[in-house]
């Protein structure tokens, strides 16, 4: 058998073969990604998005909240839907306040939530101003050292509501212009887009 022919059978028969087996192998892996390493890839790119926002706004305390279901409702077997702070970035010598809140019902602070919900934000300059709306958080502010504290609707393409973005000062009252918190928002958008992306996957 010459040379040529063996060529030809490889090329021919055995190489159409070899190119579907690799093609096959690549979807697979296409379909099913690595759930753990997406997670931890979401989560560096969130991370990294607050550690520059604190910094940048010379903050104490930068975390995101994620509405998830929690349970069911007895005896109609409802799911509940409850928040939990999934990540959070804190200063030196600042207390963190994640553990606090996780599979927290939503219902508890409805009105901060709906304020988040119709109006996008929830700017609180300080805590202890009387003429401030604090929608319920100024337990909260007492409880974690907060002296101004600024949310953000984290909100899909769509407009569904998954989450909020919270930028804290413990160490003095602050007061963010316009400018800074047109910003936030953006940044609150981006992070949505981060989110909504693994959720998706």
């Amino acid at each position: 058998m010459s040379v040529s022919i063996i060529v030809a059978f490889i090329t021919g028969v055995l190489g159409p073969i070899l190119l579907l087996f690799i093609k096959n192998k690549l979807e697979k892996k296409a379909e099913k990604p690595d759930m753990v390493l997406e997670t931890l890839k979401v989560s560096e790119l969130v991370m990294t998005k607050l550690d520059h926002i604190k910094e940048e706004y010379k903050g104490d305390r930068v975390w995101v909240a994620q509405f998830h279901n929690g349970g069911n409702f007895y005896p109609t077997g409802k799911s509940m839907a409850k928040f939990s702070i999934i990540y959070e970035s804190v200063a030196p010598s600042v207390s963190s306040i994640q553990g606090n809140f996780h599979n927290i019902p939503v219902n508890l602070f409805s009105r901060s939530i709906n304020q988040l919900l119709e109006n996008d934000i929830i700017e609180i300059p300080d805590f202890k101003d009387e003429t401030v709306a604090t929608f319920g958080l100024k337990y909260i502010a007492e409880d974690t050292g907060c002296k101004s504290g600024y949310l953000f609707a984290i909100k899909t393409i769509d407009d569904k509501f998954i989450g909020t973005l919270g930028l804290d000062y413990t160490k003095r009252k602050t007061k963010l212009d316009m400018e800074s918190i047109n910003h936030l928002q953006q940044h609150s958008a981006s992070i949505g887009g981060v989110l909504m992306t693994h959720l998706q996957q």
